[in-house]
């Protein structure tokens, strides 16, 4: 026999012999390993479905506090609807309630001789219900008749409040109910309203197992019933409830909680289910039910829990030995199929044999003709399918590297003109086009417009939520301003950080207008973030070419100065360049620089406005004022000379020298007239950017005066707290705990947030003036006044109210337990020597202050 027939001949009866041994092996470790999957598939179920019984039992806690808080709102508006004895109220009045305020029923609770009974319902089965046979509930109800919040072992309680747990109603057992019990003293009954059935249940069909027992059993082959057991109750007789007549199981005594239980074999699945209770092992049983031969398992799940459960899981089992079946086919299919192609690729060897080696001598003229990329397709193992697999590797890394480099040399373009955030044009790319945009623009007589346009609050962003999400901010923002505008006669640029420049060509003022206002518009309108509404605003100037410059850096500064003075407008507003802008921006800087010379040379002034004790009229400390009368400028205003100080960094010197200055005449004035007046310093936003260097100063100016910490009081106002949250709270923690007083001054006017008073370490409460000249002779107005001094009282915090000019707000402050004043009715602000002159009359002036 020829070699050519040969070859074929052995390479079959080898590959025989090979398949045969491999499928006997195979059939063995496909049993075994679908077995293990079983085991796997059930575990990983189990698993699963345990984390979602877990879940609904918690969420179930989670979702009846939000029922019983929704319940309490529903207790105050029926009690706001009805009169206050249930004799005047009538059943189909509470139906009505009921309906208008979406809840399924109201009930009225009353004392009876030695009973509290149902005595008016929308629900029939309430009235002349007694409840002294409730146990805790009955507790709960005794409680709050006395005015006392209530205090059992289960439900919810919240002022004049209660709630009882998910259950049966005990006077109509087909329903389950969600109850809640109100009472305030203010009424002869308990206000019991409560949801029914559907609105009570739908969590469980929301947030409980069942989707995922109907996901299993329906998309897994061979899951036949999936089923939670109650341990305790499975099996067991019925655990009956008798109240009011009626007999009923509770929820948490049903035998099954969740799944279908079809597949019923009781005494067995009892026997298996309390053996996986007590050993807490997965155990398992083979059976025929139902005409299926089936395995069952049991999971035990939480036995250390106050509600331990077993997870059922019956299975096809004949589904094993189906697929064992189909495979082994499969398998014999593939084998024969296998061993004709390799009867025909041994037949066919010889003589292909020498093709690779022309495959390969091809594929090198191509590489050498620059066309990278081929491949050959070959199986070969050998020398020449190691030759053919480099010659490969070679043609693909030099078609990677000339893609690579080209596709860099792409990049590389794209990058030196566009912000790599947003992809918008950079800086650079927009002044390329901007040249352009204005030699057209010259050419054909038409303007070019400039929109600048900065992002308010989004610093507050970045420090709140981290740059990662201010860069996801961005990228929206840059989305938006994409869809604004049109692409033909438009540049949208990020000129960095929260900055876009927009260049519109031939566009009117008054269409330039509408454009603007809608930009801020759509600006302003909320961004979803890390599952949260973030809000911005946007302020945005506006230059013209060739109305307000022909030069471009003009134009581009002309815009960020009327952006700036949008800012100054409070943000979320469009504004046109004016001349007035560059002046008021040079006369800006003529403050700066002379303010910075009287800083250096001390020329400015301190004076202090009294706090007086309106009790006796005593003097008790000192607020210091900055003022500043300048030899060219003459008085400035501090609203003035405080921003540019802020913004130029001089506020930190400005600040050293009022606080050195106050500091020293309180020390001073404490030794000549044996006081213990308290000196106040106001605190700016800006120090609290760098707060150790703040601390330190603090501490050195207070120890070079020897002025006690216990005598001086930092005034900061309610912006302070918006910055640098954590090293503000660090900072200011810092002081007080040194003894320094932590004041908080306008409040009322800024943040106003409650959330901070219970969060940053402050002391006292400085009232708006505006509040207290608000207040009229017959005390009309005093809100928001009341308000702060409860406030201050029910968090135990010092207060003072400031502004106070009249008689009358001095006796409505003292009747209202506020005794620390300030304010024009004592003195105006006064220059040291003054000051001190009102101390040497202490007397006097106290004797004087009762006569008044």
């Amino acid at each position: 026999m020829k070699i050519k027939r040969k070859i074929p001949l052995l390479f079959t009866l080898l590959v025989f012999g090979i398949l045969l041994s491999n499928n006997t092996i195979h059939y063995l470790r496909s049993k075994e390993q679908l077995l293990n999957q079983n085991e796997r598939e059930i575990a990983l179920i189990a698993q699963e479905l345990s984390y979602q019984v877990l879940q609904a039992k918690d969420g179930s806690l989670f979702v009846e506090d939000i029922i019983g808080k929704e319940l309490r709102m529903a207790s105050i508006a029926i009690q706001k609807s009805l009169p206050s004895k249930h004799e005047q109220v009538k059943n189909d009045q509470l139906t009505a309630l009921a309906k208008e305020l979406m809840i399924s029923h109201i009930t009225l609770l009353a004392k009876s001789k030695n009973d509290i009974i149902g005595v008016k319902s929308s629900d029939p089965n309430e009235i002349n219900m007694s409840t002294k046979d409730w146990g805790y509930w009955y507790d709960a109800y005794q409680q709050l008749f006395r005015n006392k919040n209530a205090v059992v072992e289960k439900g919810q309680s919240l002022p004049h409040y209660w709630s009882g747990p998910i259950e049966i109603a005990s006077s109509n057992p087909d329903h389950t109910d969600k109850w809640g019990y109100y009472y305030d003293g203010t009424t002869n009954y308990i206000i019991d309203p409560y949801l029914r059935d559907k609105a009570v249940l739908e969590y469980g069909n929301r947030f409980g197992p069942k989707k995922i027992i109907d996901r299993f059993t329906s998309s897994l082959k061979g899951v036949l019933e999936l089923t939670v057991f109650n341990p305790a109750k499975f099996g067991e007789k019925r655990d009956l409830d008798y109240s009011n007549g009626n007999q009923f199981v509770k929820i948490s005594s049903r035998p099954i909680w969740y799944g279908n239980y079809h597949f019923k074999n009781t005494l067995k699945d009892k026997k298996y289910i309390d053996l996986a209770f007590k050993t807490n092992k997965t155990l398992n049983y083979i059976e025929k039910l139902n005409g299926k031969t089936v395995q069952k398992t049991f999971v035990p799940v939480g036995i250390h829990s106050d509600q331990p459960f077993v997870l059922g899981f019956t299975y096809d089992y004949g589904i094993i030995q189906q697929q064992l079946q189909q495979e082994m086919i499969s398998h014999l299919i593939l084998s024969g199929i296998f061993m004709l192609i390799v009867l025909l690729i041994s037949a066919i060897f010889s003589r292909t044999i020498t093709k690779p080696i022309d495959f390969i001598a091809e594929q090198v003229n191509e590489i050498a003709k620059g066309n990278f990329g081929k491949t050959i397709d070959t199986k070969k193992k050998d020398e020449l399918g190691f030759l053919a697999e480099n010659v490969n590797a070679m043609s693909l890394s030099l078609k990677s590297y000339v893609d690579h480099f080209k596709d860099s040399q792409k990049i590389i373009e794209f990058q030196a003109l566009h912000d790599p955030l947003t992809a918008l044009p950079n800086r650079r790319y927009a002044m390329e086009r901007l040249i352009g945009m204005l030699e057209k623009a010259k050419l054909n007589n038409q303007n070019v417009a400039i929109l600048f346009i900065d992002i308010d609050r989004f610093k507050n962003v970045n420090d709140s939520l981290g740059h990662n999400k201010g860069d996801e901010l961005i990228q929206q923002i840059a989305n938006r301003l994409k869809e604004c505008f049109p692409q033909d006669n438009c540049v949208i640029s990020r000129q960095g950080g929260d900055e876009f420049l927009i260049m519109l060509e031939n566009v009117q003022r008054d269409n330039l207008k509408n454009i603007s206002n809608k930009v801020v518009e759509l600006l302003k309108k909320p961004y979803f973030i890390d599952e949260t509404d973030i809000f911005v605003g946007a302020s945005c100037g506006i230059s013209l070419f060739p109305e307000h410059s022909e030069n471009m850096d003009t134009l581009i500064m002309y815009a960020d100065m009327a952006m700036y003075e949008a800012k100054n407008q409070g943000g979320n507003c469009a504004v046109f360049y004016s001349h007035w802008l560059n002046e008021r921006n040079h006369n800006r800087i003529r403050i700066e620089s002379r303010l910075r010379k009287a800083i250096d040379e001390q020329q400015i002034d301190v004076v202090y406005q009294p706090m007086i004790n309106a009790n006796n009229g005593n003097i008790i400390g000192a607020e210091a004022l900055v003022r500043w009368n300048d030899t060219e400028l003459g008085f400035v205003s501090p609203s003035t000379f405080i921003p540019v100080a802020e913004d130029s960094g001089l506020i930190q010197q400005l600040w050293e020298q009022v606080m050195t200055r106050a500091c020293s005449d309180a020390k001073r004035w404490n030794e000549k007239y044996s006081e213990e007046l308290k000196m106040a310093v106001n605190f700016s936003a800006k120090q609290f950017q760098e707060t150790p260097t703040m601390v330190k100063k603090v501490r050195e100016i207070l120890e070079e005066c020897r002025f006690p910490t216990a005598q001086f009081e930092i005034e900061i106002t309610e912006s302070v707290l918006l910055y640098n949250t954590n090293e503000t709270i660090a900072a200011l923690s810092e002081l007080q705990q040194d003894g320094v007083t932590i004041s908080i001054d306008d409040f009322g006017t800024g943040y106003s947030s409650l959330s901070y008073l219970k969060k940053f370490p402050i002391d006292k409460l400085k009232i708006d003036r505006s509040f207290i000249q608000d207040i009229d002779e017959n005390y009309n107005h005093t809100e928001i006044t009341d308000a702060i001094i409860n406030l201050a009282r029910s968090l135990h915090l010092q207060v003072i109210a400031e502004g106070v000019e009249k008689d009358f707000q001095l006796r409505y402050l003292l009747e209202n337990d506020c005794e620390e004043m300030q304010g024009y009715y004592f003195s105006k602000p006064v220059e040291s020597a003054i000051f001190e002159t009102l101390l040497a009359e202490q007397g006097v002036y106290t004797a004087h202050y009762k006569n008044r």
